[in-house]
């Protein structure tokens, strides 16, 4: 869950700006290049600091499965992962609104927040969001955003009837066990976690009605 708006906007949970000069893209002012014509600042870059941005474009995808719906970049960093950032986690979110909603709310610079996929509830529809290769800001922790991945899944932490189908178990699981088998995460509790499981989470999501046991088995199942 990333604080989506409903008839009032929640506080944001944006990181704290870095201290030190790290290996960040250089953003232009205002005469910035649009991208792709989606209206967001172009990126500036000394040659040795990242290659991502050059091999993958605007538009492409790091899980075939998914469909590329760009979120704000006041809603993440740019980052070199793996190679700046090891990725450990995948972490778990359920949206607290409808999938329609938390797209629109990770593509409002405002909102401060967003995870690198989106899950719809009813037939699995995957929207990639953030590259993995930057940091979202999803756990509401500057070192887990910075070595996790964060998966969002339409719907309410209180309703897992209607909203936890088999379909977003499965498209969630399909998506976790490409990232575990990629990164070498491990398909365990200690490193696919729930949002509430981030030290100093203030949310509760995936909630209890989550079935972790059937997840996993599914990433498991995935993974072979």
């Amino acid at each position: 869950m990333n604080d989506i708006p409903g008839p009032r906007r929640p506080a944001s949970r944006r990181e704290p700006p870095r201290r030190a000069v790290t290996r960040r893209a250089l953003l232009f002012g205002a005469g910035a290049a649009a991208v792709v014509g989606l209206g967001f600042a172009a990126v500036a870059e000394l040659p040795s600091q990242r290659s991502s941005l050059l091999d993958v474009h605007e538009g492409t995808v790091d899980q075939p499965a998914a469909r590329w719906t760009a979120a704000s970049d006041a809603n993440y960093r740019y980052a070199n992962r793996p190679d700046d950032y090891r990725i450990d986690w995948i972490v778990i979110h359920v949206t607290q609104s409808r999938y329609e909603d938390a797209a629109r709310a990770f593509r409002d610079p405002a909102h401060q927040a967003a995870a690198h996929y989106l899950i719809r509830s009813s037939d699995g529809r995957l929207a990639q969001m953030v590259r993995e290769a930057d940091v979202a800001y999803h756990a509401g922790d500057r070192e887990w955003n910075e070595r996790s991945i964060g998966i969002e899944h339409e719907g309410y932490v209180d309703d897992p009837d209607r909203w936890f189908t088999d379909t977003a178990y499965r498209a969630s699981a399909q998506l976790a066990a490409d990232i575990s088998t990629r990164y070498d995460i491990p398909i365990d509790r200690e490193h696919i976690v729930g949002h509430h499981e981030v030290p100093g989470a203030t949310h509760p999501d995936p909630g209890p009605y989550w079935d972790w046991d059937r997840y996993l088995d599914l990433v498991r199942a995935a993974a072979k």
